[in-house]
C-alpha cells in the first residue's frame, strides 16, 4: 500500500436512525408533491401507505389516514387537474407555491436572495433543469430532506444547521402556506396534502424550539 493510499480519507456513511428516515421521507413526499401533481405510481404508493400509530401524534395519523383515503379515490388525470387550478391556473394561481408570499417578502432583500447563500454555505446546489425561483416550497422542502437524512455523498446536516434553514426559510410562511391550501376552493386531494403538511411541519418547529 503507497503513502498515498494510505493518507487518503475514507468516507463513512452511517445509516440514518429510523426517526430521521420518517422526516425525510415526509419532506421527499411534500416535495414531491408540490413540485408536480401525483402520477398513477405515487397515488398507489399511497394508497397502499400503512397507518401512523395513533400513540405518536394524534392529528399527523388522523390527517395521513384521511390522505391515504382520498389517494386511493384519486385517479392521475383529476389530480393533474387540480394541481393545474390551485398552482398554476390562468393569470393568477389560486395558490401561491412561494414561500416569499407567505413571509411578506420586500422587494429588497427578498428571501430567495438569503436562500441562495444558505444553500451554497451548506454545500447545496440546486439540479440544472430546476427554473423555479428559489423560495418555491418544493425546493425548500427537499432541500430539508438532504439536510435530515444526507445524500449524493454528504452527510446529514447537524440539527442545527437544520433548524436554522428551517426556521429561515420555512417556519416564516409554511403554516400561512397550508391553511391557504386547506381554504382553498378546489382543493379536494389536496386539501388533505396540507393537513398532513400542516401536522407535519408544526411537529418540526416544535421539535427545533425543544431541541
Amino acid at each position: 500500500m503507497s503513502a498515498a493510499t494510505a493518507a487518503a480519507p475514507v468516507a463513512i456513511h452511517r445509516p440514518v436512525p429510523p426517526e430521521e428516515a420518517a422526516r425525510a421521507d415526509f419532506y421527499a413526499l411534500l416535495a414531491r408533491l408540490f413540485a408536480d401533481p401525483p402520477d398513477g405510481a405515487l397515488l398507489g404508493a399511497l394508497a397502499a401507505a400503512e397507518p401512523i400509530p395513533q400513540d405518536g401524534d394524534p392529528g399527523l395519523a388522523r390527517a395521513w389516514l384521511a390522505l391515504v383515503q382520498a389517494s386511493s379515490a384519486m385517479d392521475p388525470d383529476a389530480a393533474a387537474e387540480e394541481y393545474e387550478v390551485l398552482f398554476v391556473g390562468t393569470g393568477k394561481s389560486e395558490v401561491s407555491l412561494y414561500a416569499g408570499f407567505y413571509g411578506g417578502a420586500p422587494a429588497i432583500d427578498h428571501p430567495r436572495v438569503r436562500i441562495q447563500a444558505d444553500l451554497a454555505a451548506l454545500g447545496l446546489e440546486r439540479r440544472s433543469p430546476v427554473n423555479e425561483p428559489e423560495d418555491h416550497y418544493a425546493g425548500l422542502f427537499e432541500a430539508m430532506r438532504v439536510l435530515v437524512a444526507g445524500g449524493a455523498g454528504r452527510q446529514p446536516a447537524t440539527v442545527a444547521e437544520q433548524r436554522r434553514f428551517h426556521e429561515a426559510h420555512l417556519k416564516p410562511g409554511v403554516a400561512r402556506f397550508f391553511a391557504a391550501l386547506a381554504q382553498a376552493p378546489h382543493a379536494n386531494f389536496y386539501r388533505q396534502v396540507a393537513a398532513v403538511g400542516g401536522a407535519f411541519t408544526a411537529i418540526e418547529s416544535e421539535l427545533f424550539r425543544l431541541d
